[in-house]
């Protein structure tokens, strides 16, 4: 999951508390009896332990055990994987925490687990715990495959295997249920155990997934593409005037003026019609252009190859242009479009591998070219797009995704696209929903924030289903100002009825 600052991008993977309160009763709490000390636990195939580390957190609030087992593949790779263990209360289910962009775990969110009962487990997969540095990505100029087999697919995998062996060995009990929890690297994270080891978790929240990861990382470096080739690079206010302008024309197609558009998608909004509108922006007036309106169109559009043809998702109608079409000035005062930094760094590190490669250059043709490139090359090993879930299903898991409409980094498009796949393997939109939930939240962002309605308890559902088979047709959600609605299971949507705006009783799913 990503979190920003006005100062830049900020990376922290923890997942809110909204994410991972559950409100029903544990159904037996357990203390150790033991001291916080190592215990002996099985290396996963094709790794081999190289220590296992002991610290009691006696200050915590409250306090655990964190065992911490480091691991290799070659010798040269040296992957954490930290397991916090409650000293009471332990609900005896086994909690695994995802990671945000280019870091695969997050430890600051043990803490918040443990206080929920759990025992949890997260990884670093060998690689950077900032989750902007892919200095990792190259060795002698050619891509470190373990480390990249690491941060796809391996690490989550033996984080399970290491989380259950070692709980297991601490209490002296097994697990009576193991969970997924992560948004965004960690929603990709979710679908990839899956897809990939589908027995590991009883139950997966992977929200905001980066599902189709190779076309993703470059799809969202359209924008930059666009205003390089474009020579226009519309400024922040008149970008936040086409947002608003968007949103005026389309937020009352729901049924109620809420600032809301709950359907970017299917908002026909045309830029144009701001063409010639003159702004106050930073104490001058500024007229927008017709390149302007032409820049807007098809970073909404998005992504097309050198024939036209759609590649990707574009920014939701209604999003934050920020984060992937954001303009700041250069050296002599003229803007220009850095470019998402995670796109960037894609391109820099796994296709280009040139940690210093200038994405400002890249014309249509080359972008395409990228775009097919990183598919070709990285999809069997990083992609998450694999949508036979059947193994899955057989073993009994259950897996929930919410993802925010106003979704400014991974365009939800791209997990809607993924969906469609999924049913039409699968057997359609009934069978899917057996076990595996997909929630629109109109107005979130990734993962938090936007104003919108978030879900206030989805572990909590997911905790229900799998553990008392109560399948979720909403997820209740409420946004930061106290207004209530439940999220609708997917393909069924939210609608107005009627009655208090604020009040999730006058909305249906339809």
């Amino acid at each position: 999951m990503l979190r920003y600052s006005k100062k830049g991008l900020l990376l922290a993977a923890a997942v809110p508390l909204l994410l991972t309160t559950v409100t029903q009763p544990a159904a037996s709490a357990a203390t150790s009896t033991t001291p916080c000390a190592a215990v002996a636990v099985p290396a996963p195939p094709g790794a081999k332990i190289e220590s296992v580390q002991a610290d009691s957190q006696a200050g915590a609030q409250p306090s655990y055990c964190l065992i911490t087992v480091t691991l290799t593949h070659t010798g040269a790779d040296h992957v954490k994987v930290a397991v916090a263990l409650p000293d009471t209360g332990w609900n005896g289910r086994l909690q695994a925490l995802g990671g945000s962009a280019y870091a695969a775990g997050n430890f600051d969110a043990l803490p918040q687990a443990v206080k929920d009962g759990y025992a949890a487990v997260t990884t670093d997969a060998g690689v950077s715990l900032n989750g902007l540095d892919t200095s990792w990505a190259l060795k002698d100029g050619q891509v470190d495959q373990t480390l990249l087999t690491n941060f796809a697919t391996r690490s989550v995998h033996e984080e399970a295997v290491l989380g259950k062996a070692v709980t297991q060995r601490y209490y002296q009990r097994p697990i009576s249920y193991s969970y997924w929890t992560g948004c965004s690297t960690g929603g990709r994270q979710g679908y990839s155990e899956a897809q990939n080891y589908p027995k590991d978790f009883d139950g997966i929240l992977a929200n905001a997934p980066a599902v189709d990861w190779t076309q993703f990382a470059v799809a969202t470096l359209w924008p930059q593409v666009v205003m390089n080739q474009s020579h226009d690079f519309p400024s922040p206010c008149v970008l936040s005037a086409f947002r608003t302008a968007a949103v005026q024309a389309c937020d009352a197609r729901d049924g109620v003026t809420n600032g809301i558009v709950d359907r970017p998608d299917e908002c026909s909004y045309d830029p144009r019609t701001l063409v010639g509108t003159k702004l106050a922006c930073d104490g001058r007036e500024v007229t927008v252009t017709a390149a302007d309106a032409e820049v807007v169109r098809k970073i909404w559009a998005g992504p097309t190859d050198e024939r036209g043809r759609r590649l990707w998702a574009g920014l939701p109608k209604g999003a934050d242009f920020t984060w992937l079409a954001g303009t700041q000035p250069g050296p002599d005062g003229t803007l220009t479009a850095p470019g998402f930094p995670v796109a960037v760094k894609w391109v820099q590190s796994f296709l280009e591998k040139q940690a210093d490669f200038d994405t400002s250059k890249l014309t249509y043709a080359q972008f395409a070219a990228l775009f097919r490139q990183s598919v070709r090359e990285y999809d069997g090993v990083i992609g998450t797009s694999d949508p036979d879930l059947s193994a899955f299903r057989r073993a009994g898991g259950k897996l929930i995704t919410f993802v925010g409409a106003n979704d400014q980094l991974i365009p939800p498009g791209g997990t809607l696209s993924y969906r469609t796949q999924v049913e039409r393997t699968m057997g359609g939109a009934h069978r899917v929903n057996d076990f595996y939930r997909l929630f629109l939240a109109p107005g979130v962002e990734h993962c938090f924030g936007g104003g919108g309605p978030e879900p206030t308890n989805a572990l909590g559902a997911l905790v229900d289903w799998v553990e008392h088979g109560k399948a979720p047709a909403t997820l209740a959600a409420a946004s930061a100002d106290g207004k209530t609605r439940d999220l609708c299971a997917y393909p069924r949507v939210s609608r107005y009825t009627g009655g208090d705006p604020a009040t999730a009783s006058s909305y249906r799913c339809r």
